[in-house]
């Protein structure tokens, strides 16, 4: 042969390939990720969490993605508010280290900083950002596709922000994104790149106006009351009943309850004839049975309760046509579908709605993940994981690097039914929105799967303790009851180790009071609730005209 060496050469070389080819083959192809985020959906709303709106209000949609995946018993949140809570899941990073701490007019998240949008960019990944995102600007990068309403947004005929700048659809919102997102999908499957699509709703958040398809879907329905609708804050609670987020006093009857013969800002004639074939009866008889005390605490109840479900109605449907959009476009088998709230909220427990407390409704938000061939279905987790976790995971999905400076850690692990040894036995909380419209206090403390310690500050020094076995309503204080004081000393110790390992402390406490008083001073407009309606159009008007 008289070129042995080249004969060899090719032979290997072919061999080499083959076997490379044989590699790509058996090696799987990374997960396309859908995340999809609610803002203030309770977890009490949802069927396969059970509890008492599970049989008159059923999510069906939402549900499938329990049947065929994981629902997660405890996911609780680092900063039950909006804007924060999508801060700590695009960082990976408490609120105090990501700088966006509360969602006080004016408040800016700072695009420059790592997210895992850009981190997934890096690893291959296209990336969408698509609705609701509430953190006062326009991602600058991290995000292929970026399509999002302009702060709180609208539910009907909304405006959105793409990076060519603000235009204007007529619809109804919640269908308007699922539309988007089904598009998006179908635009950027690939055989060769996986996509990742941050997909918000703003439904169903306050003022809850169900759309057209759900309007009136519970008129005929009788919304059973939580156990504590009645709450008079005794237990040692002093600091539960300073708020005013109660349905019974904040609760405002034109906005919030729909009694009002005036129309609805935005609408069009079509659709607000439609609103007021629903609406009008319900205005009459109010108007005709004039309930008063108690029974008209109820009566708010029942609306409030009536249009919230209708319109997560109708985030339930979108959730329906995004699973079945993946399925039809064969998808399904290599995507993971997460669905989550931005947090909690109160859906009449303690007489309130809204959320920003450390207590179970508003710490405690959704979360359901579905991955075909990774997650055995039907499985129920109860592990404490976080809205801190979520970066990280998406990270390793993507099987790329997880900073060292992110603060989570991957669900991976659980997703795939074995919980790590060192995994976290004890949460950490802390809010900063105070003073605020609602008058809930700032706060910090630490969960564990049996106790709450909760320190409320700034302008009182109060400290609460919750057994939350014996006591799952959080009804009883029993900070300082000596049957209590060795775990209470240990829960001490437990929760400045926690702040000390997330970076948290007393100073940078004083540190944001400081700012807050410097920005309220600067612009009054972020105390809105102590203005006349005059005084509040006329700084929001020079607000506008400023930015």
């Amino acid at each position: 042969m008289k070129y042995p060496f080249l004969v060899l050469f090719i032979l290997l070389s072919f061999g080499m390939t083959k076997m490379q080819a044989q590699q790509k083959e058996e090696s799987p192809k990374r997960p396309n990720i859908v995340f999809i985020i609610s803002d203030d959906h309770a977890y009490q709303a949802i069927s396969a969490y059970g509890g008492r709106l599970a049989q008159v209000a059923p999510t069906p949609n939402i549900d499938r993605i329990a049947e065929d995946g994981m629902l997660f018993e405890n996911c609780l949140v680092t900063n039950s508010i909006c804007g924060p809570s999508r801060a700590a899941i695009l960082t990976g990073k408490y609120s105090h280290l990501n700088g966006f701490i509360d969602n006080t007019i004016g408040s800016k998240f700072d695009f420059d900083q790592q997210t895992f949008g850009e981190l997934l960019q890096q690893a291959g990944y296209k990336t969408g950002v698509l609705g609701k995102l509430h953190l006062g600007d326009t991602p600058s990068k991290g995000f292929d596709y970026v399509d999002i309403l302009p702060g709180q947004g609208s539910y009907y005929n909304p405006t959105f922000i793409n990076k060519e700048g603000q235009y204007e659809l007529e619809g109804y919102t919640t269908e308007i994104i699922t539309e988007k997102a089904i598009q998006w999908m179908d635009s950027v499957k690939s055989e060769e790149r996986p996509f990742m699509l941050f997909l918000g709703h703003k439904s169903p958040h306050r003022p809850w106006q169900p759309g057209p398809n759900e309007l009136g879907m519970y008129e005929n329905v009788e919304i059973p009351e939580p156990e504590t609708l009645f709450d008079d804050y005794s237990g040692n609670r002093d600091v539960a009943g300073m708020n005013y987020m109660s349905i019974s006093e904040a609760m405002k009857m034109e906005q919030d309850l729909k009694i009002t013969d005036g129309p609805q800002a935005g609408f069009t004639k079509e659709q607000q004839q439609k609103w007021d074939s629903i609406y009008g009866p319900i205005n009459e008889k109010f108007k005709r049975e004039n309930p008063k005390g108690d029974d008209l605490t109820r009566f708010k109840y029942q609306r409030y309760m009536r249009d919230y479900l209708a319109s997560v109605a109708g985030v339930d449907k979108g959730v329906g046509q995004v699973l079945d959009y993946l399925e039809k476009a064969g998808l399904d088998e290599n995507t993971i579908v997460i669905y989550t709230s931005d947090q909690g909220f109160y859906l009449g427990e303690h007489g309130w709605f809204d959320k920003r407390w450390m207590y179970k409704e508003s710490l405690k938000t959704p979360l359901l993940v579905k991955w075909p061939k990774k997650v055995a279905p039907g499985t129920i987790n109860k592990d404490l994981v976080s809205n801190l976790d979520f970066a990280e995971t998406f990270l390793d999905i993507a099987q790329t690097n997880i900073p060292n400076d992110m603060q989570g850690k991957s669900l991976v692990p659980i997703l795939e039914g074995e919980t790590p040894k060192d995994w976290r036995n004890a949460h950490y909380y802390h809010y900063y929105e105070h003073p605020s419209e609602h008058d809930v206090r700032r706060h910090y403390g630490i969960t564990t799967d049996r106790y709450k310690l909760i320190h409320f500050y700034y302008d009182l020094d109060v400290w609460e303790l919750y057994d939350l076995k014996k006591d799952p309503n959080e009804m009883n204080n029993i900070y300082g009851d000596p049957a209590y004081a060795d775990i209470q000393e240990k829960l001490h110790k437990d929760l400045d180790e926690l702040r000390l390992a997330y970076g948290d402390n007393d100073s940078l406490n004083q540190k944001f009071i400081d700012e807050y008083h410097k920005k309220a001073k600067e612009n009054p407009l972020i105390e809105y609730w102590k203005l006349s309606p005059e005084e509040m159009n006329k700084l929001y008007q020079e607000y506008l005209k400023g930015r």
